[in-house]
């Protein structure tokens, strides 16, 4: 059994391995990161530790959230450090029977294939599994 923390953008729902997942926190100010590529939504004081934070809308070719979007941050690990993916919500925790598990679906955008490492259905929705070490590396 797999068990994933979900969260959606944009109306999809994605999800991680729960153990990569250190926190979900509501989103925080930013400080801005000069000449950084598109998709680094900055740097934030996450307890005394400065953690980078990741906009998956770029990296998942969708527009940028509305100004005003009340937005969460995932906190995962990526190399033995912490880094916050930008989502719209923080949905709940979910248990995957393996062979509920298959490859991503063939109407998936061919560029956004490297960021998913599979999908399951779940109560009629469908659940993409991102890979996480993909998804935040931004060059």
């Amino acid at each position: 059994m797999s068990r994933y923390v979900t969260f959606t953008i944009d109306d999809a729902l994605y999800g991680v391995d729960v153990l990569r997942v250190q926190e979900a926190v509501q989103a925080q100010a930013r400080t801005r990161v000069p000449l950084a590529p598109e998709g680094i939504a900055g740097l934030v004081n996450l307890r005394g530790q400065v953690v980078l934070t990741v906009d998956l809308r770029p990296r998942l070719g969708l527009p940028a959230a509305p100004a005003d979007a009340d937005r969460m941050m995932v906190v995962v690990q990526v190399d033995g450090e912490p880094t916050s993916l930008l989502v719209d919500a923080v949905g709940d925790v979910v248990d995957v029977a393996p062979e509920r598990f298959g490859p991503p679906p063939d109407t998936l955008r061919p560029e956004l294939r490297p960021l998913i490492r599979g999908a399951c259905r779940l109560d009629g929705r469908l659940l993409l599994v991102l890979d996480v070490d993909e998804a935040a590396t931004v060059a």
